[in-house]
């Protein structure tokens, strides 16, 4: 009995983390509790369990007396997202590449396998979850208890604004997918030779691709508008 609610928390688990990191449940939604107990089966205990854990890891808030909601994307959320990112990835691959283990390579090189194949024949969905589970190999790499629960962090809104990146509209971005695929491959080739130097430029050079498009989701078109602007709303 024990067996079979792991296997279900696990599931839902597994179920919430990917709608969330895929928009599949969008920023802010509440969660049905009891839909979801009675999809997998699972009493209000265990799936206050899983929902504890999830909130711990940034994916959801708990809210007392209101249930469970997706974790929001603020103004503000958006704006330390531009400014953590590419600090904590260069962070990230440059403590990778001092301390990787031969298992942690072998891990990532397969994780980019799954990636190429999404890139070949997945949904945007199968893109994004397949790219962040090479970067969340390269934070077990990294091996920091400082660096990781804000890492683990990053990761969801990184994969959450980044899906226009992995719907590729024009042939433009499509080659960017090709050039990230290529990146990752020199990541690894960095690790592997423990080149922190390296990794850390690569982590800069492989945000950058990125960015631009993932400005897509952050500002609609005709939103001429930079970043930690707003509106006026009264006349001067």
């Amino acid at each position: 009995m024990k067996d079979a609610s792991k296997g279900k928390k696990t599931e839902l688990y597994g179920h919430l983390k990917t709608a969330i990191m895929t928009l599949a449940l969008r920023p802010g939604a509440d969660l049905d509790e009891s839909k979801l107990s009675e999809e997998f089966e699972l009493s209000r205990t265990p799936l206050r369990e899983v929902l504890r854990q999830l909130a711990g890891e940034g994916y959801v808030d708990l809210r007392e007396n209101r249930g469970a909601r997706v974790s929001e994307m603020s103004h503000m959320t958006l704006r330390d997202f531009f400014l953590a990112a590419p600090m904590m990835y260069g962070a990230v691959l440059q403590l990778a590449a001092k301390h990787a283990n031969e298992t942690q390579i072998a891990d990532l090189k397969a994780a980019q396998m799954t990636f190429k194949a999404a890139l070949r024949n997945g949904s945007g969905a199968d893109r994004a979850m397949a790219n962040n589970r090479f970067h969340e190999i390269t934070g077990e790499m990294a091996d920091n208890i400082y660096l990781a629960p804000s890492f683990q962090r990053l990761l969801i809104d990184h994969a959450r604004i980044g899906m226009t990146f992995y719907r590729p509209q024009d042939q433009q971005m499509a080659e960017n997918l090709g050039e990230a695929s290529a990146q990752h491959d020199a990541i690894i080739a960095a690790i592997e030779a423990g080149d922190d130097a390296a990794a850390a430029q690569l982590a800069i050079d492989h945000w950058n691709l990125s960015r631009d498009r993932i400005e897509l989701f952050v500002m609609p078109d005709g939103l001429d508008m930079p970043l930690g602007a707003m509106a006026r709303t009264t006349p001067a």
